[in-house]
């Protein structure tokens, strides 16, 4: 699960910060938030499991939600405690 997590904060970082992807990136709030494309992120990369062997699993409609929703959720939350300045911590 760690793999699978990792690789999907990964890809999340990529496409919603990479500027790479800036001239072609939409403006959409969408595709700005790390938590909607960590969703599609952990989706696509349930989809691509059974080419890897850091990973397996089965693929039918509950996997693809519950990588999506880990995704989502893992992929924000290190989004909001790791940033380019390094370990984000807001002190009062």
């Amino acid at each position: 699960m760690l793999w699978f997590i990792l690789a999907c904060y990964g890809l999340t970082q990529v496409l919603v910060y990479g500027s790479i992807f800036n001239k072609i990136r939409p403006t959409h709030h969408f595709f700005h938030c790390p938590m909607c494309i960590g969703f599609w992120v952990g989706v696509l990369v349930c989809l691509i499991s059974p080419f890897t062997e850091l990973f397996t699993f089965e693929i039918n409609l509950f996997n693809l939600l519950l990588c999506g929703w880990i995704s989502s959720g893992t992929s924000y939350a290190l989004c909001m405690v790791i940033n380019d300045e390094g370990i984000n911590i807001k002190r009062n």
